[in-house]
């Protein structure tokens, strides 16, 4: 639900997976795409459309998301929010990333923010910035 609300109205049909892991697998997958070295709470893998494939063919698959179960339980705890409700945020969070929003500058990441609490106020879900 919380996916589909994110990508409603942004886009008509698309395939989509998210996979749950463990930090060790968070940390792997962190490590090899970002070079970092410490899971994080999501990580977005937007599907590359094939070669040759006209623009205006569907292509279903919009792409993957990894949510780290310790680093999402540890951050609700933390920041003293409902486990559901992080989960919720961060994978609106992921599906903006995957349909091209980015928060690398500070507009950018106040008009993505803004979406968020938009999306989240849908599902009854209070301001995840406050």
């Amino acid at each position: 639900r919380w996916a589909q609300l994110a990508l409603s109205g942004r886009i008509r049909e698309a395939d989509l997976a998210i996979r749950i892991v463990g930090e060790d697998e968070g940390l792997a997958f962190n490590r090899h795409y970002r070079g970092r070295d410490q899971a994080t709470n999501v990580l977005s893998f937007p599907a590359e459309r094939p070669p040759g494939l006209p623009k205006n063919a569907k292509f279903p698959l919009l792409g993957d998301l990894v949510l780290c179960a310790p680093v999402v339980a540890s951050e609700a705890a933390e920041q003293g929010k409902p486990l559901a409700a992080h989960y919720a945020h961060l994978t609106v969070h992921g599906c903006l990333h995957l349909l091209g929003w980015d928060h690398d500058d500070d507009a950018d990441a106040q008009a993505m923010e803004q979406l968020e609490r938009e999306i989240l106020a849908g599902l009854g879900i209070d301001d995840p910035y406050r």
